[in-house]
């Protein structure tokens, strides 16, 4: 996946390229790249610092003096550079389909399936069906802002306002199984999308059937059928 930086102001998005390419520099290294004064660069510091894209350590310096303080990206701010996720997972994907054939492929699919349902079962323990759908809402992502519990006149759905596997998920929807079959199986009942980001709907929308209860310990892993 592409990841798109954070917009920054240019001082501080001129500071992460240069920490960049030489690995750490000191408040006056950073001065002298952008010509501007330490203090001025220092501020600019604390700032990316402050944000979590920046951390200080001491490097040691050549003599007896007092070792400086240099400025190196963390793993935070390093995500704010390119990445392609996205290409690699579906390289994988189809690396796997091609080299060792579509039944392998399902059962890596089943595979994620079962950590994932080994992840969620212990949070879910003792819960009502509703709690566990409410707990679900932030199987993508914790405090998952864009994924909500509904209840309509059918029953309970969850909607998925925001994929953060989209560009995989429209290229290779297969691994939507992975979702449909872990909700299954953590409520005990089955669920299907009615509504796909791969249609055109913008969301995704998960129907859980309570009228239809399954046997977790005895479910099989299902692709999704073709809308």
């Amino acid at each position: 996946m592409s990841i798109t930086p954070p917009l920054l102001p240019d001082p501080r998005r001129h500071i992460m390229q240069f920490l960049k390419r030489q690995g750490e520099a000191t408040a006056g290294e950073v001065a002298e790249h952008l010509g501007v004064s330490r203090e001025g660069a220092r501020q600019q510091l604390q700032l990316l610092e402050n944000e979590g894209w920046v951390s200080r350590h001491e490097r040691s310096a050549a003599g007896a003096g007092r070792p400086a303080v240099a400025f190196r990206i963390t793993a935070a701010g390093d995500h704010m550079f390119p990445k392609h996720y996205d290409q690699l997972s579906m390289t994988l994907v189809d690396a796997v389909a091609e080299q060792l054939g579509a039944e392998a492929l399902q059962k890596l699919l089943v595979a994620i399936t079962e950590q994932q349902v080994r992840h969620w079962e212990p949070k879910l323990a003792g819960l009502t069906l509703p709690e566990r759908i409410k707990a679900l809402k932030d199987i993508y992502v914790e405090d998952d802002p864009h994924t909500a519990m509904r209840k309509d006149a059918r029953g309970y759905v969850l909607v998925e306002r925001n994929c953060p596997f989209l560009n995989v998920a429209m290229r290779r929807p297969q691994l939507c199984a992975i979702t449909v079959n872990t909700l299954t199986r953590l409520l005990g009942v089955r669920v299907v999308r009615e509504e796909r980001f791969q249609d055109g709907d913008r969301r995704c929308v998960f129907r859980v059937l309570e009228d239809q209860p399954i046997d977790p310990a005895h479910h099989r892993f299902e692709l999704e059928q073709a809308a």
